[in-house]
């Protein structure tokens, strides 16, 4: 950068060295976008020492507000986080004194109305074939059950009804319910319990480190049931990189509920899918999508149904 006196690796490398360290290829290829970006606009051969300098600082804010300040607010904070993380591990490498991204202030969550994703979009992503099963098992799951996360997240192998397709869970507040599920969770389960018939469903891939309650752990291989935590990373990662992304776990429910609503479940249906004892719990799901109030317009269009 013109005017600008700096020191340390070049920006290229720096950004390589980062993204070599980040073990997950999912979250790696999201940072990427961010970091690579960052590089090539600064040049990959400039020092990484002019993210120090407070022009640099600037034009680092200026960059990023030009490049993703159209977009939602979960990409914004998803580039962001990527960026503070690639500073935080060039400060402990010692090529950094500061945060270069000092400039920029999260976004807030989108409004509850706006949690919907496009079912065109959410299929091609539950279609991909390089998901993982359990992570594919569990988001198809949620999706088709308009469940809680926390529901699902709950559920032991005995409790599932495999050849009616439900199982009972406790919905919040205590209440005893039943969730049910469609044909693709159906196909998936056999796969991922693998002739399981103990143990929670959803399970680590390595064995518990500290000591849980025994109804946590499958007893056969000491894993652990899966946290909420860890599903919610998993899923942020996964879709990171997605325009829309990252998601969040209740955008599935969320959008299970929507889908429902523009097919024209009534009231009744969409409060046994739900979950909700109150009517008014619905409004939140009731935003009509534009490509859904199309269809709507195009099936009573009454000079089309005459062709």
């Amino acid at each position: 950068m013109p005017g600008i006196v700096a020191t340390g690796p070049e920006l290229g490398r720096a950004a390589d060295a980062f993204l070599n360290g980040v073990t997950n290829p999912n979250t790696a290829k999201a940072y990427a976008i961010a970091v690579r970006g960052l590089a090539a606009e600064f040049g990959i051969k400039t020092p990484i020492g002019v993210l120090d300098t407070e022009q640099g600082v600037d034009e680092l804010a200026k960059w990023f507000t030009e490049r993703w300040g159209g977009a939602a607010p979960t990409t914004f904070n998803a580039r962001m986080d990527a960026l503070r993380s690639a500073s935080a591990w060039w400060q402990d490498q010692q090529w950094l004194d500061g945060d270069p991204t000092r400039r920029l202030q999260r976004r807030g969550a989108p409004a509850p109305g706006d949690q919907s994703i496009d079912r065109a979009e959410l299929g091609r992503f539950l279609a991909r074939p390089d998901l993982p099963l359990r992570e594919r098992t569990l988001w198809q799951l949620l999706y088709e059950s308009a469940a809680r996360t926390e529901e699902v997240l709950a559920l032991d192998v005995p409790d599932l009804d495999r050849p009616n397709r439900r199982a009972p869970v406790r919905r919040k507040g205590g209440a005893a319910d039943t969730i049910a599920w469609q044909t693709k969770t159906a196909r998936l389960l056999p796969r991922l319990l693998e002739g399981r018939t103990e143990g929670p469903l959803f399970l680590t891939h390595r064995r518990a480190r500290v000591e849980l309650a025994s109804g946590d752990i499958d007893p056969a291989s000491g894993r652990a049931r899966l946290s909420y935590r860890r599903a919610e990373e998993l899923l942020g990662e996964w879709t990171a990189d997605l325009q829309s992304g990252p998601w969040n776990l209740h955008w599935l429910r969320h959008s299970a509920l929507t889908h429902a609503a523009e097919d024209g479940a009534s009231t009744p249906m969409l409060m046994a899918l739900s979950g909700h004892t109150n009517v008014n719990s619905l409004g939140r799901y009731s935003k009509v999508s534009a490509s859904a109030l199309a269809r709507w317009q195009a099936g009573r269009d009454p000079v089309a149904r005459r062709r």
